[in-house]
């Protein structure tokens, strides 16, 4: 039996080695605390669940659902972002619903790439897009985010006949893995160098609620500013070349709903429609109500979440403090960044692997997002805080045993 070469360069999965590492761990009779996957444990919202319960009683939902039937979902969408940006929406030519937003960085370089045209993507990146790139045949230019950049990367290193070879750029931030933001400006010389260069710009805003800020109101409530984690249509502001992708799975805890969302040029969003015509209909309907109703209904859940990650996080970070190992404070996403000590800075793989068989804390190694993410670890913070602070103390019995 043969297959398809094009496998043999989607071989490595941070997340499909760590899972077979945790099995291994499971097996052996290790109590596992999972820190490697940034699947959210806190609850989707009652009538977010509400919206979804009704729609089983309605027979009516329960067939295909073509383009126009996610009709009201768009709209939700196109007002939800025009509230929250203050950009302009279609909801008819601007919108397309996706399952969730690997769907849409998976699918868009079928549309996009003929075979052999490069991508450029950050170095480290989340794996999808790496994959999405090699199944539409393209090469991939890695954009090396070092922290002396503030993890952005930098247009002026990419060699000329790189650029005059590249149809597309994927840019993500807040960013998975190294927690980076991206201000405004920068965004804006994104836009630019892009025009320049006649490429695409993807953009992956699956965290764009989960941004924190140290002052809080009057209430107590968490400041979260928008203009932390700005959109990039506040860039390309007549949507000349962008696209941008958001996923319900980390603001709404819903993951396992699969849903979300490209928003962009009209073009772009045809082609990927286009592509999505021959792979999937759309999802049950009734879980597009849900996601109308996260939209349309109390954000306290999204608020709730931030403040959450927010304690987790200073919790993480203050009990790593306490065993030496000193990390810089996220401004942003669900996880942690750390650069690895020594004897493991530049061997992330085994340092993961044995770390989840002697003590069954599961993280993932920076070097499976990347070239650039050797020496550093992520950390998901998705458990409550004690025990996040029982992971630190199993990681400290394991460095000292190192």
């Amino acid at each position: 039996m043969q297959f398809a070469k094009r496998l043999e360069l989607l071989q490595a999965n941070v997340f499909a080695d760590m899972d077979r590492a945790k099995a291994k761990a499971r097996a052996s009779g290790r109590d596992i605390i999972d820190l490697s996957l940034g699947s959210s444990d806190l609850p989707t919202s009652e009538h977010v669940l509400d919206a979804m319960r009704d729609a089983l009683q309605d027979r009516s939902t329960h067939g295909y659902l073509l383009f126009h039937g996610t009709q009201y979902f768009r709209q939700a969408v196109a007002h939800w972002y025009t509230q929250k940006f203050g950009i302009l929406v279609d909801p008819e030519t601007e919108v397309l619903s996706l399952i969730g937003s690997q769907e849409g960085t998976a699918h868009l370089p079928l549309a996009v790439l003929n075979p052999g045209d490069i991508a450029l993507l950050q170095d480290p990146g989340y794996p999808s897009h790496v994959g999405g790139v090699y199944l539409a045949g393209g090469q991939i230019y890695p954009m090396p985010l070092l922290a002396e950049n503030n993890f952005l990367p930098v247009f002026a290193d990419i060699p000329p006949l790189v650029r005059s070879q590249a149809r597309m750029m994927v840019l993500s931030y807040p960013h998975n893995p190294t927690t980076a933001i991206a201000p405004l400006s920068f965004f804006q010389e994104a836009v630019e160098f892009c025009r320049q260069h006649n490429l695409v710009l993807v953009h992956d805003f699956p965290y764009a609620d989960l941004v924190f800020v140290d002052q809080e109101d009057g209430t107590g409530e968490i400041i979260n500013s928008q203009s932390l984690a700005p959109s990039i249509f506040q860039a390309d502001t007549n949507k000349e070349t962008a696209i941008e992708f958001f996923t319900f799975s980390k603001s709404y805890n819903m993951g396992g709903f699969r849903i979300g969302y490209a928003i962009g040029n009209a073009k772009l969003i045809q082609a990927l429609r286009q592509v999505k015509a021959v792979v999937d209909f759309n999802q049950y309907r009734g879980i597009l109500q849900g996601a109308i109703a996260a939209l349309q209904g109390d954000q306290r859940g999204v608020q709730d979440a931030v403040k959450t990650f927010r304690t987790r996080r200073d919790a993480f970070i203050h009990a790593l403090q306490n065993i030496g190992w000193q990390v810089p404070t996220p401004a942003a996403t669900m996880y942690i960044w750390a650069k690895l000590p020594e004897p493991w800075a530049e061997n992330s793989i085994d340092f993961c692997t044995q770390l989840v068989e002697k003590t069954g804390v599961a993280a993932s190694p920076g070097a499976g997002f990347g070239k650039a993410g050797e020496g550093y670890v992520r950390f998901a913070l998705v458990h409550e805080p004690e025990k996040l602070e029982t992971a630190v103390q199993r990681i400290a019995e394991f460095l000292k045993g190192s």
